[in-house]
């Protein structure tokens, strides 16, 4: 290719390289989202889509309902923290962060959530800066796990519908003093996904808190007269109305009561103000105890050459202390084999003797190996390598 060509090409490039990187839709940034939660509670929030779309205006009104997918991570990390989930059923609906942080997750933890609106290629970002706190009360002893299975996940987690759920169950608890501690959805307990059919939902396990004990209507669910009923099929003993109808079904077969009993906490460390006192300076440790490493140096250096000296050893005797020695193996060959190999060996000695010597004489003499051994007609033996030894090395023919 020639020069100007190469020329002209570099410059179409770098011209679509700025067309495109002109064309790229701003990236727009949201102020930081401050959320406090405790922990044994229920963490609900709300990716709400008409926030990301005022950040970053379009000037068309039918962005206004553009997809937008969500993609939230915790910082620094390519995932979500464990006890936090994300759901967003569809572009067109927002999206939830939730979940139940525990007291091993009290702290700071700061989530970065990227909004990408599918119709205009715009990006807009935000972090939400999430304090775990530790529940004045502590964590509920009494402890309830529903399951709702005309309800999808996403249908609980707003403010409403879990305030209705708390109504209804405390119908049921007889008490006043609850709250939800979490939400799950059931194909994450190894639920199957339910059909493609109108009506037909996911189910999800709700699990409700309380300082007060269960009612007798909830313990005469669990017990073995009704699980020995649900094991038949049939709807399991209860003593009260179920509060729930008509807004949630409760299958109160997979009824679950747990009693937590409260852990007993170590202390942790006294963290002092972190600044010295007056005329203080810090002295660093500048002696160090004397240690004995004779012993590790003997173990290092003398146990390789122990092991290397056996091997070596080991391998002398196999090879030399071990050969059996020519005269050994002559004695153990028969005859016929030692005369087989003798000819053979005389037999080339002799070609080489005559291929090196047939340039120089010309006259070459027969050679012995195509003499016979005998005369066809008269009978006579002819010995073609005559040996004044006997023995082993005899010919193939008895004389």
């Amino acid at each position: 290719m020639e020069v100007p060509e190469l020329l002209r090409l570099w410059v179409l490039a770098a011209m679509a390289l700025g067309v495109s990187q002109a064309t790229l839709p701003d990236h727009h940034v949201l102020p930081d989202h401050r959320i406090s939660s405790e922990t044994g509670t229920i963490f609900v929030h709300e990716l709400e889509r008409e926030l990301f779309q005022e950040a970053s205006p379009t000037g068309s009104e039918d962005d206004d309902a553009a997809p937008i997918t969500f993609q939230a991570h915790l910082r620094d990390h390519p995932d979500l923290p464990r006890w936090l989930r994300y759901l967003q059923r569809d572009p067109c609906q927002p999206g939830y962060l939730y979940g139940c942080p525990t007291a091993s997750e009290v702290g700071t933890h700061t989530i970065e959530v990227l909004a990408y609106n599918r119709r205009t290629y715009a990006t807009v970002s935000q972090r939400l800066v999430i304090t775990v706190i530790p529940a004045p009360g502590g964590e509920p002893p009494y402890q309830g796990e529903f399951l709702v299975g005309n309800r999808n996940v996403e249908e609980l987690l707003p403010e409403a519908a879990r305030e209705m759920f708390l109504q209804g169950s405390a119908g049921v608890w007889e008490r006043g003093d609850l709250q939800v501690i979490n939400v799950t959805s059931a194909l994450d307990r190894g639920g199957r996904v339910p059909l493609p059919i109108e009506g037909r939902k996911e189910g999800v396990y709700v699990k409700v808190g309380s300082h007060s004990p269960f009612s007798p209507c909830l313990e005469s669910a669990v017990s073995p007269q009704s699980r020995f009923r649900c094991s038949l099929g049939q709807q399991p003993l209860a003593s009260c109305y179920d509060t729930f109808a008509p807004h949630f079904s409760i299958r109160w077969c997979n009824l679950t009561l747990l009693r937590v009993w409260p852990s007993p906490t170590t202390p942790g460390p006294v963290w002092g103000s972190g600044v010295l006192e007056e005329d203080g300076d810090f002295q660093p440790p500048t002696e160090v105890p004397p240690q004995d490493l004779l012993p590790g140096f003997l173990v290092t250096l003398l146990v390789p050459l122990v092991v290397a000296a056996l091997l070596c050893l080991l391998l002398g005797h196999l090879m030399c202390c071990r050969r059996e020695g020519v005269q050994k193996r002559d004695l153990q060959t028969s005859d016929i084999q030692l005369v087989h190999h003798t000819t053979i060996h005389g037999d080339t000695e002799e070609l080489r003797h005559m291929a090196g010597s047939r340039d120089v004489i010309r006259d070459v003499p027969r050679p012995l190996s195509t003499l016979p051994m005998f005369n066809v007609r008269t009978g006579q033996r002819i010995n073609p390598m005559p040996s004044p030894r006997d023995g082993a090395r005899v010919p193939l023919l008895p004389q």
